[in-house]
């Protein structure tokens, strides 16, 4: 892994997801409803929310970072879980802050895709070798990602003054 990093600060964020909702309000795409992959995607899937007038906001919350460039063998799913019913017929916005190996979006867009309408993915990074291709990013690299959320250590919680690991 490059030394390289990317750094996104808040007020560069702000600017950032605004471009991103522009995107997708400019494809004329409308969802019925945003679903968030917590914990990176919950900043992007409330700010495209607000932007996008999308009120119907759901979480998914998948484990699959363990450390830096350490990985699960796959990605697992977290309770609370998400009820298909709920995504049934809905035009689905995916939204996550990167896609960095694509499985994480992989395991979403397949747990959703018998049961919407359509589905598409918004994300603020993507990297090159992402196994999914995002419809919507803001920016593409393949550098480490150091997000406005994530670059502080936790103030309390078995990790506290460690540093947080973000793609």
């Amino acid at each position: 892994m490059s030394d390289i990093r990317e750094e996104l600060d808040w007020a560069t964020y702000g600017t950032a997801i605004r471009e991103l909702a522009a995107s997708i309000a400019d494809d004329d795409y409308q969802p019925d409803m945003i679903l968030a992959i917590a914990r990176g995607g919950l900043f992007a899937a409330g700010s495209l929310g607000y932007a996008l007038s999308v009120k119907n906001l759901y979480v998914m919350n998948l484990e699959f970072y363990s450390g830096v460039d350490e990985r699960l063998d796959v990605p697992i799913m977290l309770p609370p879980y998400l009820d298909k019913l709920d995504l049934t017929g809905a035009k689905v916005l995916v939204a996550d802050d990167v896609a960095d190996t694509g499985h994480t979006l992989k395991t979403v867009h397949e747990f959703c895709q018998d049961v919407v309408a359509e589905s598409r993915t918004a994300v603020l990074y993507e990297k090159s070798h992402s196994l999914v291709k995002c419809d919507y990013v803001w920016k593409r690299t393949d550098d480490w990602i150091n997000f406005p959320w994530s670059s502080e250590p936790p103030l309390a919680g078995p990790t506290a003054g460690s540093v947080v690991l973000d793609a």
